[in-house]
């Protein structure tokens, strides 16, 4: 079966019924197999409940309230359902009622025992969705009846998989494994697995790039039937239809690259020019992907399947094959596809109108990254050295004009109260806000690349338009962070000797973070007070309304749309303005004479009636309500998968410096210990952001209490404190490379602890 239960029932609209012929077109069932199999399926979850049959077309059964959730358990067996909606409460599921579901799966729960103050609800899982773990990571175990387990190296997948026989295994067993899983647990018959590749004797004599792309289950191929379906899709483009284009092949096009990347696909370009009467066009040209992949082609469901490209170290795993890519990114001297958004600034860098176009360019140039970062740079007063770069002269002319309006873009996002967090690793590939729904920049480039300014400001526009047209479309939200959370902030900054305060003490407020940044940068614990920032923002995620981006002030909604080669939802919302561009209604009625015009901010506060078709606009919206959450799980898991590859480099680079003294910061304590991020040891600088952990029972020269508050642990007696912030000595004692835990024991640093009322009272916990 090549689609999941989740993305059968996706196919459902709240209040309409579906053919079974609709169904095996959407999902693909072609072949006898996979239609027997969706029948088979079908028939199943009518007689669950889950859907009914009437008159030989399927629709939801709402009658029994059911809740969608994610299986979240521990390694000690207890499991709850955590629900997509904000606020909602975790219900707990006991063993016996989790029918088979795994830690990670996607489940439909039924409450069974309402939750109370003290109590979580609890419910039984009465449909698994859609399964997390199609394979594992495992060790291979010799079972004394005879046979082969796969025993998961996730301590919270707590069961052991049957074995397919394999002439390999009596030479596998203990070893490492990436086992596909044929047959999920059926009644009393165990889970039954066939073993892909044998990776190793352990965890580090694995390949690392193996040991993620197996753990996260990663594609690394692209299915033949995709790779078939290029050539069809490649088409010439026709005169015709870059006649109907916006023809902008006269502009000078610039588009950046790392000179390391000879086969990146490049979806973004620029143009800049100087009007006559002193503003200024700025044009963001995204590559038209969308007018090459068709809904429900194969392309488009492997793309969606994928969701993002991973990036892995050197390795990037794809959204589209390199053929595709290739061939509808920009390149120099080729006539390309896009759609642009060109905004027309003031000198002020306000925004004076714009319009998001169709349209047909040609790139001129493709820029070294390093190139424009020196000009930046330079421009910022902030380069190492101020000599010009050896490039043309009308070349860095244009990129001292990007850097110039780009920092006019920037005051106009600050002045709105938009923030920035500098902290030393980021996972940022598309140049715009990072996952946290926040600008991120690195100390170390502070001259901040112009063309994240460019970018946020297209995704801004975008989803403004779409959102005053009245069309479906996915919006990303970033929350505002708990009071809470941040009155904690502030007190333990205060307690670093920083003070900070809220304009309003009820309410948190962009231009509050602003603010903290701003102090941060003078101080000397910047680097922890960042973090403490980034510990209380938090993580952004879609919507099909629009809503707050707290990182970016916006409140009337933000999209994605800058890297249509490697993001789906940039893609989608192409997608969507197509729709616009190609059917969209300009005027109330055929006989209105009054028109707007659609793809120019001028039109906005002035349409009353539905933009798109209704059929189209109720498509839209079907489509979207089920990629909210599958489009940020999928990010999710992109985003672990850098991170753990991340981590066991540097758990690698750890192990071999065992016994070898560091010094470094106290990045968080805890009544178990304190993590220190190792900052420098005997041979020089260490990793960025790397992490180990001094537990209590390291702590051999006292009784150590901790204090929630002012996050320390303080010594009964001979007074030490290990406070946030604080900077130690630390010696590695071991390191579990699998798991990323470095362990670490403290050889100097710390700091006297004062007299406090806890000292006398005792803290209030």
């Amino acid at each position: 079966m090549n689609f999941s239960i989740a993305t059968l029932l996706s196919n459902f609209p709240d209040d309409k019924s579906v053919a079974p012929k609709v169904l095996e077109k959407k999902l693909d069932c072609e072949a006898t197999p996979d239609l027997q199999k969706l029948h088979i399926v079908l028939d199943a979850l009518e007689r669950s409940g889950i859907i009914m049959k009437d008159r030989g077309r399927y629709r939801r059964d709402d009658r029994e309230e059911l809740v969608e959730a994610k299986l979240r358990c521990s390694s000690k067996g207890f499991c709850f359902a955590i629900q997509d909606a904000e606020g909602a409460e975790d219900i707990y599921i006991r063993e016996s009622y989790l029918s088979t579901a795994w830690n990670g799966d996607r489940v439909l729960v039924k409450v069974i025992k309402e939750g109370s103050r003290r109590r979580s609800p609890e419910g039984e899982v009465r449909l698994i969705l859609e399964r997390a773990n199609p394979s594992v990571l495992a060790r291979v175990k010799q079972v004394p009846e005879g046979g082969y387990r796969a025993v998961p190296l996730d301590d919270r997948l707590l069961f052991e998989i049957d074995l397919e026989e394999d002439e390999r295994l009596k030479d596998a067993v203990d070893y490492l494994v990436h086992v596909e899983v044929q047959r999920y647990p059926l009644g009393s018959k165990a889970p039954l697995g066939r073993v892909v590749q044998v990776l190793g004797s352990d965890a580090e004599a694995a390949n690392d790039i193996d040991i993620v792309c197996c753990k996260h289950d990663l594609p690394r191929k692209f299915p033949q039937k995709v790779l078939d379906a290029l050539e069809a899709v490649l088409q010439p483009i026709s005169e015709k239809e870059i006649g109907d284009r916006v023809d902008l092949r006269h502009l000078n096009t610039l588009a950046f690259a790392s000179s390391n990347s000879e086969n990146e696909a490049v979806d973004r370009a620029y143009t800049l020019t100087r009007n006559k009467k002193g503003t200024w066009q700025l044009g963001i040209h995204l590559a038209d992907a969308a007018r090459f992949v068709a809904p429900d082609s194969p392309l488009d469901r492997e793309s969606l399947k994928r969701a993002t490209s991973i990036y892995l170290g050197d390795m990037v795993l794809p959204l589209f094959p390199e053929g595709f890519t290739q061939s509808v990114g920009f390149a120099p001297d080729a006539d390309r596809l896009a759609v642009s958004v060109l905004v027309t600034l003031d000198e002020n860098g306000e925004i004076v109108e714009y319009e998001i176009q169709p349209s047909v360019v040609r790139l001129d140039r493709l820029v070294d990254n390093d190139l424009a970062r020196q000009v930046f740079d330079r421009l910022e007063g902030e380069a190492e050295n101020n000599s010009t770069p050896d490039a043309p002269t009308d070349l860095l002319n244009a990129l001292e004009e990007f850097a110039s309006v780009s920092q006019l873009l920037r005051e106009q996002r600050y002045q709105r109260g938009s923030f920035d967090l500098t902290l030393p690793e980021t996972h940022n590939h598309f140049d715009d806000e990072t996952p946290l729904g926040v600008p991120v920049f690195a100390p170390e480039s502070r001259g901040r690349d112009c063309l994240y300014e460019f970018v946020m400001l297209a995704n801004q526009l975008v989803a403004e338009h779409l959102n005053a047209l009245g069309v479906p479309a996915l919006y990303e939200i970033a929350p505002v962070p708990d009071l809470a959370d941040v009155q904690d902030a502030i007190k333990l900054a205060g307690n670093m000797g920083v003070e900070l305060w809220l304009e309003d003490e009820e309410e948190v407020y962009p231009s509050d973070f602003k603010q903290f940044s701003e102090q941060f940068a003078e101080c000397e614990d910047a680097k922890i007070l960042n973090y403490l920032l980034e510990a209380i923002v938090r993580p952004s995620y879609y919507s099909t309304q629009p809503g707050m981006h707290f990182g970016l002030a916006l409140e009337e909604g933000y999209t994605h749309i800058n890297a249509p080669l490697h993001r789906y939802l940039d893609l989608f919302v192409q997608r969507v303005l197509h729709a616009v561009f190609e059917k969209g209604r300009d005027r109330r009625t055929t006989r209105s004479k009054e028109r707007v015009n659609l793809r120019h901010s001028s039109c906005h506060g002035k349409i009353n009636w539905n933009v798109l078709p209704p059929d189209l606009h109720h498509e839209f919206e079907e489509r979207l309500a089920g990629l909210a959450i599958a489009l940020g799980e999928r990010e999710r898991l992109a985003l672990e998968a850098e991170t753990d590859l991340n981590g066991l480099q540097k758990a690698g680079a750890m192990k071999e410096r065992t016994g070898e003294i560091f010094r470094g910061l106290i990045t968080g304590v805890q009544s178990y210990g304190f993590f220190v991020e190792i900052e420098s040891g005997e041979n020089g600088a260490a990793p960025a952001r790397l992490e180990g952990l001094v537990h209590v029972s390291s702590l051999k020269d006292d009784w150590y209490e901790y204090r929630s508050r002012q996050q320390t642990l303080v010594g009964r007696k001979n007074r030490k404190q290990y406070r946030l912030g604080d900077r130690v000595d630390v010696q590695v004692k071991s390191v579990d490379y699998y798991r990323q835990q470095i362990d670490l024991a403290p050889v100097g640093g710390g700091s006297e602890a004062p007299l406090t009322d806890d000292d006398y009272f005792g803290e209030e916990e």
